[in-house]
């Protein structure tokens, strides 16, 4: 009697714990905002699609060319593009595809902190979006977890170099020399802001330095045609200047368009040409 009570305890304990359920791995947890068709994804990454969706993107801000100097336009206020109807939210879209679902800045909007609170004109560039914008081009293109998205440049030109370098197998870019790689389209231009102006290809990786990237969408009558986000507070076309085979810069990453010093082509190795 005593043992067929003991054996009905040990039965009741087994079962009023809980069932195991499966813990998501932490690329689910990093993909949790991703829809299926890019996470799974439905296709291969490729460089057509994710030039398609940068001009998609651009004709959704009125196809602007900004072929101006950096730093040459006056600042706006609440006209600027990016505070308008249905293009803070799409900015806000930017944020949070292209971030990681576990990234505070995947909240953010095109005027809008996490917590919702808009945020003066004149303090976006506590904001700027130019990095989402390539990390939802991405994301979206069907990169997966294999692209190293971030709200800062810096994360993706840092892990382009070191992969060149042989240091690291674990994304999908690799840095190339601006006086010997000719960019394809889906390629990245990158140049350094601020201080880190005088930064060059020889210096990568570097420690977080401000930075900015366009995406190449093809060749021009001047050299490329190159997709930015965050430029003149928009999806902006520009137009730059290279060599008569394509390269941005000469021996000794001496620039062909002096508008910007270009220190590094990011080459994205797509699934397919």
């Amino acid at each position: 009697m005593r043992l067929a009570l003991l054996g009905c305890l040990a039965l009741a304990a087994c079962a009023s714990q809980p069932p195991m359920v499966a813990q998501p791995s932490p690329s689910a947890i990093r993909q949790a905002h991703v829809p299926h068709f890019a996470r799974r994804p439905f296709e291969p990454f490729s460089r057509v699609n994710t030039v398609a969706i940068a001009l998609r993107e651009w004709r959704l801000f009125g196809e602007q060319i900004d072929d101006a100097p950096p730093g040459t336009h006056a600042e706006r206020g609440e006209d600027k593009p990016e505070r308008q109807p249905g293009l803070w939210q799409r900015v806000g879209e930017y944020w949070w595809l292209g971030q990681n679902a576990t990234e505070a800045s995947s909240a953010w909007t095109g005027k809008h902190d996490g917590a919702g609170t808009a945020f003066a004109p004149q303090f976006d560039e506590q904001y700027a979006w130019s990095a989402a914008f390539i990390s939802y081009v991405m994301r979206i293109g069907g990169a997966g977890d294999r692209f190293p998205y971030s709200p800062a440049h810096a994360t993706y030109i840092n892990a382009a170099a070191r992969t060149a370098q042989g240091t690291t197998e674990a994304s999908i870019v690799t840095a190339e020399r601006p006086d010997s790689y000719a960019p394809k389209p889906g390629d990245l231009l990158c140049y350094g802001r601020r201080a880190a102006r005088t930064l060059r290809f020889e210096d990568l990786p570097a420690s977080q330095f401000t930075s900015h990237c366009d995406l190449v969408i093809g060749p021009s009558a001047q050299g490329l045609i190159v997709i930015g986000g965050n430029v003149n507070d928009a999806v902006t076309m520009k137009h730059i200047q290279t060599s008569a085979d394509g390269r941005i810069a000469a021996a000794g990453n001496t620039v062909f368009d002096r508008r910007y010093p270009w220190m590094v082509v990011i080459r994205v190795l797509y699934d397919t040409p």
